[in-house]
């Protein structure tokens, strides 16, 4: 771009940030009627177990309760609650109820009742008897057991994505470029390392919920906190058995989502009993649901083999990742792929081979699904610590290692689909982190007066800006009385500010104020296609859309300006509030050609158009840590964390700053205090947030947040994603930290206190 940007690139305030200041009804429970039935669900105690029989007499008979369902009532027609573009990559192994439970906490029956008393009452009355079956709990033991999660001959998988349900296989593949092995054996420095990482929740504030009702028209209506209103209407439609026609999905204001809601977790209960009773209907989810039958991150055990000369070359990289998908395969089959993909490509700059393989395998835990990061989080955690490992046996610095192996721009990246580096400016992000950080200065260990040590670590990270050649973006401009813009989009805004970044694309391209573009969306019926929030794909994918719609508007509103001067539309010129002649003899003001439109015009003034990429450019991040441990209580602190993002063109400073110090904090909680465990019976133990501990302001530290900017050629205005990459690089960060302080390499997520203390006890001579 060459001339000044007046809109895109400022931080202009959310177009709802005064409605939520000021409490006004924004959410799912706000904007619609409470007069509606309370539907609960009763789930399993066991981890796997097959229904004998239930009885429902007594709980029928409790006054309010209007109906309830069991797996005798449902349509016996498999689906996947995954929201991805069709056809689905996850297996279809799902039913709305079924006789096998495969989780503690997997749906049992479905209660339906006047006011949740009533409800809650009729699913303690419900009586079930259940023929508990061996569990598969440890996902290392579950591929070929004897033991099978989903041995009905129902299942089926749409994609050949190497699945087999009588191996308790979702998803398994392997690809790679040169000759892995005969680089490793030619390498000075070959070794393997293998990472955990368990699944961590989401913990979006507003928990999942779904209103649903019959509309005038005999249609299934439903209001939901949902990333995806396209796909929720295509699995809701396979899920009941009836045409999408009879389905219209809406979405209010979003209580947070983070990739949670790119899942159908509970919109299915409310729409069966609405399309059953036909009486509105309404299921909150409470924060314990949320915690035990919710959507969180893969589990994933990734091993990577390195090989390097002694100079630090990284020549060969073998990445094997093993991941949970849990006792449902949403998003299993994807999720894995990111742990390569998004991990090996940073090294292209010196790899000659890379190996990666996966298997993605059920078990009879919580089923698995989207997290920012998506599978990228826990790849990225692996490579870059056997990377920091790597220069700690060389004793080079690990920023200048890194220097030296990293992709540079132009470059072709074999690992991420032979994709180019277009736009790259990570050693710039690598150069600046350490400057800003003060890298030279608290790269040394140093112990503080009150025996407390302090220390630093580094990584790097990329990610991607939507899903190349699937995801599709789309927007419909229109112009209205007195010129102003409605923006109609597909897209979710979860709180992330799509709603604002896409209105300044559009003030941008059509030459006026912000203020004077309204945003609607999302709503199936209304809203033009859009794959939804996911992917990273709003500002790069349907940013594009939004460019490349209000172009043709443009072109349609000097038609109708030219008919209004008696020229040809050629001769005339768009300045935002006016179309003149080139020679300034004439002109004609948009709002009277707005009105202009609405008498005698045979020309629309609105453009609708999509978009979608043959490409998925990386936007790329460089992470620095300094904490501070105390060896007495294992207590980690973080004191600084600083970034640099390298996500092209940055649209709004002040919401990419925001996105950023999110991201660092999820991570930082994903590194040290967040733990999903199991007992010996399948229950989750973390099914609070009293148990499960998420980080507050207080333990984050300084966070420093810097943009590096480079300019996207496919991008609307030169940007990239930012969504999802800004998770990436604590894990690796820390873990290379509490190793300059400890000395002990952390291959298991996350590093509790406890831990580090007994570590730090026993090399202190067991004191």
């Amino acid at each position: 771009m060459n001339r000044e940007l007046k809109s895109v690139g400022k931080g202009v305030r959310k177009k709802d940030a005064m409605q939520l200041l000021l409490g006004k009804p924004a959410y799912v429970q706000d904007v619609t009627p409470a007069d509606c039935l309370v539907v609960r669900v009763l789930r399993s105690p066991h981890a796997h177990a097959v229904i004998e029989s239930i009885s429902c007499d007594i709980a029928r008979k409790v006054p309010g309760v209007t109906a309830i369902y069991t797996w005798e009532d449902v349509p016996q027609k498999r689906f996947t609650m995954a929201g991805q573009t069709y056809p689905e990559p996850s297996p279809y192994d799902r039913l709305i109820l079924d006789r096998r439970v495969r989780f503690a906490g997997d749906a049992v029956a479905i209660v339906a009742a006047e006011t949740e008393e009533a409800a809650e009452k009729a699913l303690r009355l419900i009586k079930v008897t259940y023929d508990v079956q061996p569990a598969v709990l440890d996902f290392h033991n579950a591929l070929d057991n004897p033991v099978l999660v989903h041995p009905e001959d129902s299942w089926k998988a749409l994609c050949d994505v190497g699945a087999d349900n009588r191996r308790n296989l979702c998803a398994q593949g392997t690809e790679s470029d040169g000759d892995v092995d005969a680089v490793m054996a030619d390498c000075d420095i070959c070794f393997t390392r293998t990472f955990h990482t368990r699944a961590v929740h989401q913990a979006m504030m507003e928990t999942f919920r779904t209103y649903t009702e019959i509309d005038h028209y005999g249609r299934l209506h439903v209001v939901s906190s949902t990333q995806i209103v396209f796909h929720a209407r295509r699995i809701l439609a396979h899920a009941l058995d009836i045409p999408k026609s009879k389905i219209h999905v809406e979405k209010p204001r979003i209580g947070g989502g983070f990739g949670a809601k790119q899942t159908l977790v509970a919109e299915i209960y409310p729409a069966f009993v609405t399309w059953k009773t036909g009486r509105a209907a309404r299921m909150i989810y409470s924060r314990k649901e949320c915690q035990t039958a919710g959507s969180p991150r893969h589990e994933m055990e990734v091993t990577v083999k390195i090989g390097a000369d002694k100079s630090g070359k990284i020549r060969a990289l073998d990445v094997h990742t093993l991941s949970n998908t849990g006792a449902y395969g949403e998003h299993g089959p994807t999720t894995v792929g990111l742990s390569g993909h998004k991990s090996i490509p940073l090294y292209t700059g010196s790899l000659e081979a890379f190996r990666f393989g996966y298997d993605v395998v059920y078990t009879n835990v919580q089923s698995a699904g989207a997290y920012r990061g998506y599978g990228a989080t826990q790849g990225i955690y692996a490579v870059e610590s056997v990377v920091n490992e790597l220069a700690g046996m060389l004793d080079m610095d690990p920023v200048q290692i890194r220097l030296q192996n990293m992709v540079r721009e132009g470059q072709i990246m074999p690992a991420y689909y032979n994709e180019p580096a277009s736009a790259c400016a990570l050693d710039r992000c690598m150069l600046r982190c350490a400057e800003a950080f003060g890298w030279a200065e608290k790269y040394p260990v140093r112990r503080t007066p009150d025996g407390k040590i302090r220390s630093a670590g580094v990584a790097m990270a990329m990610q991607g800006s939507g899903i190349s050649g699937v995801d599709v973006g789309s927007a419909a401009v229109k112009l209205n009385d007195d010129g102003f813009y409605v923006l109609r989009i597909g897209a979710a805004d979860m709180g992330t500010g799509c709603d604002t970044i896409l209105a300044q694309m559009t003030a941008e391209c059509m030459d006026c104020s912000v203020d004077d573009v309204i945003v609607f969306g999302a709503d199936s019926d209304a809203s033009p296609y859009d794959s939804g929030s996911y992917a990273s794909s709003t500002t790069y994918v349907t940013g594009r859309a939004v460019e490349k719609a209000c172009l043709e508007l443009k072109e349609k509103i000097c038609t109708v300006a030219a008919e209004m001067l008696d020229c040809p539309a050629a001769e005339l010129v768009f300045d935002g509030r006016e179309v003149r002649r080139a020679d300034n003899t004439a002109s004609v003001s948009l709002e009277d050609i707005a009105t202009k439109s609405m008498c005698g015009n045979t020309v629309a003034l609105e453009a609708v158009s999509s978009h979608s990429s043959p490409t998925s450019p990386p936007p790329f991040m460089v992470g620095m840590a300094e904490i501070e441990l105390d060896p007495e209580t294992g207590t980690v602190e973080v004191l600084d964390y600083t970034a640099v993002v390298d996500c092209g063109t940055v649209v709004n400073p002040n919401l990419a700053k925001i996105q950023t110090e999110g991201g660092l904090v999820q991570g930082i909680g994903m590194t040290l205090t967040e733990n999903i465990q199991y007992h010996e019976n399948g229950h989750m133990t973390e099914n609070s947030f009293l148990q499960y501990k998420i980080p507050t302001r207080l333990e984050t530290g300084r966070l420093h947040v810097e943009f590096m900017p480079s300019y996207e050629e496919s991008g609307p205005f030169g940007a990239k994603s930012i969504g999802e990459i800004v998770i990436n690089t604590p894990a690796p960060a820390i873990v290379h930290a509490l190793y300059r302080a400890t000395g002990n390499w952390y291959r298991e997520l996350p590093i509790l206190p406890e831990r580090l203390a007994l570590d730090l006890a026993e090399k202190d001579g067991g004191r």
